[in-house]
């Protein structure tokens, strides 16, 4: 499994926070076992938004065989 970039680690910190003030404050929930809740749908929800960053994929460059012709060459003056 490949290490999870910058993105996915900034954008699943935010998410986590962010939704655990917004699902506390909205809930107003007090009792332990509520804020335990919150806190584990947070994390999995952070999670889910963590996996779903679309991974750097790598160039495949094509080159072709065949020399430059003389119209694509670039002229240098020295």
């Amino acid at each position: 499994m490949p290490r999870p970039t910058a993105a996915q680690l900034a954008y699943g910190s935010c998410t986590v926070i962010l939704s655990t003030l917004a699902m506390l404050l909205l809930s107003q929930a007090s009792s332990g076992l509520a804020i335990a809740f919150i806190a584990l749908a947070a994390l999995a929800l952070g999670l889910l938004v963590a996996m779903t960053v679309p991974l750097p994929r790598a160039r495949i460059v094509v080159r072709s065989a065949e020399p430059a012709r003389e119209s694509e060459r670039v002229p240098t003056t020295l």
